[in-house]
């Protein structure tokens, strides 16, 4: 019986500049098959000019901001709904599913929360 094993391929990418000591410790190790190239076309381009951002914001609503944002904060649902002047959780799982629109004056009142504008939730 024969076993055959094949190596398998590492690609290593580092953009920037390369220290001469890592390059120099990379073709100690791996001698020949490391090839340096030069990449001056990479163009930069805003995420929010994407079709991919597009697509994610066209999806999003108003309660998927309040629910980004509640979680980034630590807040529970419940604890939101207290800061908010005693609101029921139940109240603001609804608003975070869709079911319950958020009114201007709760928008208001996240944005001084959050510290962002009020469109976000409307």
């Amino acid at each position: 019986m024969q076993a055959v094993v094949k190596t398998p391929r590492i690609e290593i990418q580092i953009k920037g500049k390369i220290p001469k000591r890592l390059l120099s410790v990379l073709k100690e190790e791996y001698g020949d098959r490391v090839r340096v190239s030069e990449d001056d076309d990479t163009e930069t381009v805003s995420i929010f000019e994407t079709d991919w951002y597009q697509e994610i914001k066209s999806k999003t609503i108003p309660g998927d901001n309040l629910r980004i944002y509640r979680k980034n904060a630590g807040m529970t649902q419940a604890r939101l709904g207290e800061m908010l002047g005693g609101i029921p959780r139940q109240h603001i799982s609804n608003m975070e599913q869709g079911t319950r629109s958020i009114s201007v004056k709760i928008a208001r009142k996240l944005a001084n929360l959050f510290n962002v504008s009020p469109e976000k939730f409307i």
